[in-house]
C-alpha cells in the first residue's frame, strides 16, 4: 500500500467541525499541524479549501472539486482523489487534511493517522468516519503543553 496519511483534530464524539468552521482553536494544534504537513502535499475538499481561504504556504495544495469552480492561487483543482495522488507521487508521504467527505473517501488508503484528540465535548455537525482503529497501532501519544484535555496521536496501519 503506498504510503497516505490523514491529519485531524476530533473530539471523543468525532466530531471535526461545525459548519465550516473548526469547533476549537487551540494554537498547539495549528503548530502541530503546520509542523507535520510543511512540505507535503495537502489534498483537501473544497470546502476546506474555501474555509481556509488561502493556499497554505510551503506544500503543494491538491483541492478535490467536483466543479471548476476557482481555487486559491497557489493550490490547484483536482477531479478525484485518484489524480490527487498522481499529483503527489513525488512526495513519500502525501496528507489528506479533510474534511468529511475526502476522509471517508481515503480512509481505507490512510498508512498513517496523525490524530489531535480534543477530550471535551463540542457542538458541531460534521464528523470523522467511523474507522476500525483496531487495524492500526499507535507509535506514540503526548499531551499538548498548554491544553490539559488535548492529546497529539500518532497511528501506524498495521501491516
Amino acid at each position: 500500500m503506498r504510503p497516505l496519511a490523514a491529519i485531524v483534530a476530533m473530539s471523543d464524539e468525532g466530531v471535526i467541525g461545525d459548519g465550516d468552521a473548526l469547533p476549537w482553536r487551540i494554537s498547539e494544534d495549528l503548530k502541530h499541524f503546520r509542523r507535520v504537513t510543511m512540505g507535503h502535499a495537502l489534498v483537501m475538499g473544497r470546502r476546506t479549501h474555501d474555509s481556509i481561504g488561502r493556499a497554505l504556504p510551503g506544500r503543494p495544495n491538491l483541492v478535490l472539486s467536483r466543479t471548476r469552480a476557482p481555487v486559491a492561487e497557489g493550490a490547484e483543482r483536482v477531479a478525484s482523489l485518484d489524480e490527487a495522488l498522481v499529483r503527489a507521487a513525488g512526495d513519500p508521504l502525501p496528507m489528506i487534511i479533510g474534511g468529511a467527505e475526502i476522509y471517508r473517501l481515503a480512509m481505507p488508503r490512510v498508512t498513517e493517522l496523525f490524530l489531535t484528540e480534543v477530550h471535551r465535548e463540542v457542538a458541531g455537525d460534521v464528523y470523522f468516519p467511523d474507522f476500525d482503529r483496531a487495524a492500526f497501532e499507535e507509535r506514540s501519544r503526548r499531551p499538548a503543553e498548554s491544553e490539559s484535555d488535548v492529546e497529539f496521536v500518532h497511528l501506524v496501519r498495521r501491516s
